[in-house]
């Protein structure tokens, strides 16, 4: 089992500017849980001019006081590292991120590209693919899973209406299913 959350919009802002604001959002008063997200390595190819970043997201632990009686997840603070590659010539930047704690119970992976939208050079299309998974738990493997889906939802549901402004978007489908 696993939870996975589809999500596509379509900004009516250049690609530069989605970028931008995308690479400087965080931490912000807006999304809490988030509280440092520190470059650890920037390179840029010189024969592509890609732009490769490795962020290090530290996250609080957003699992119920009641659930963190189990020893393995009584930990203050996540950890996510991304990576991204960033094409200006192409106007587009794909990212992975995946969860570097708790691997050895659970797996939290997430595929995103920002690209220049087809239907205008002005907008910018974004498509994101995220799964999370819970095996090494035990019993706690199903409660866990629940908690991701509901809090996922709830993070998408704000992202999507709270932190974006009315009218930033021409199109908005969300999926979110069991797997």
């Amino acid at each position: 089992m696993g939870v996975t959350v589809e999500v596509h919009r379509v900004y009516r802002y250049p690609f530069e500017q989605v970028v931008a604001s995308y690479l400087r959002k965080y931490p912000s008063p807006m999304e809490k849980h988030i509280t440092a997200v520190e470059t650890v390595e920037e390179k840029t190819d010189l024969s592509t001019g890609i732009v490769y970043r490795r962020r290090i997201a530290t996250c609080q632990n957003v699992i119920p006081e009641i659930l963190r009686k189990v020893s393995i997840l009584k930990v203050p603070d996540i950890y996510l590292e991304e990576e991204s590659w960033l094409n200006m010539q192409k106007r587009n930047m794909a990212m992975k991120t995946h969860c570097l704690t708790w691997t050895q119970y659970a797996s939290l992976s997430e595929e995103s590209v920002f690209r220049e939208s087809l239907e205008n050079p002005n907008w910018t299309d974004f498509t994101q693919k995220g799964r999370i998974s819970v095996t090494g738990a035990g019993l706690l493997n199903c409660v866990l899973e629940a908690f991701a889906q509901s809090f996922l939802k709830q993070g998408v549901r704000k992202y999507l209406i709270c932190i974006l402004p009315n009218g930033l978007a021409k199109k908005a489908l969300l999926f979110l299913h069991l797997a």
